[in-house]
């Protein structure tokens, strides 16, 4: 079934009508690609610090420096990719700075259960945060890309987080 999407606001249409194009290439996107690679790439460092050393501090800790790391790597990325001329992407301090934010927000939001210090509790929150963030991250592509089926986007995220969970499970247990 087919959904009409409501038009994304975020920034004032001008005379080509491009207003929310303009919001998703230089605010939509690069927040989505640093939420998608934040909460995808960490996870397998994180479950397998979780795993291979039972304890909650060093998982938090490889969680978080995974997520830091990520960001500033994403944010530098981003404002490198291109000055935004050619594309009409916007500013590229602007796109990194949403981009290393959205990677920060997607790599820190499944280390912070490891905040609490019983290890079994942690790690079952962890995954149940894990699960809800790669469904939200399905529902924003296909709430803001009309193109991507929510079936499709929520297929294409949790296979994409399921393999590198499946690593850091591999290796966490090895």
């Amino acid at each position: 079934m087919d959904r009409e999407h409501p038009p994304v606001s975020g920034g004032a249409t001008d005379a080509s009508g491009s207003g929310s194009n303009d919001f998703l290439l230089m605010t939509g996107q690069p927040a989505l690609l640093g939420l998608s690679d934040g909460s995808i790439s960490t996870l397998a460092p994180l479950f397998a610090a979780a795993l291979s050393t039972g304890s909650s501090h060093v998982a938090l800790l490889v969680g978080l420096s995974a997520a830091i790391g990520a960001a500033i790597s994403m944010a530098v990325s981003e404002a490198l990719s291109d000055d935004g001329k050619l594309t009409g992407r916007g500013a590229p301090w602007r796109r990194g700075l949403i981009t290393g934010a959205g990677t920060l927000l997607g790599g820190s939001m499944h280390s912070l259960p490891f905040l609490i210090p019983h290890f079994h509790v942690a790690l079952t929150v962890a995954i149940v945060v894990v699960a809800f963030e790669l469904v939200a991250i399905a529902w924003v592509r296909w709430r803001f890309f009309p193109s991507v089926s929510v079936s499709r986007s929520l297929v294409q995220v949790t296979v994409a987080g399921a393999l590198v969970f499946a690593v850091g499970l591999i290796l966490g247990m090895s």
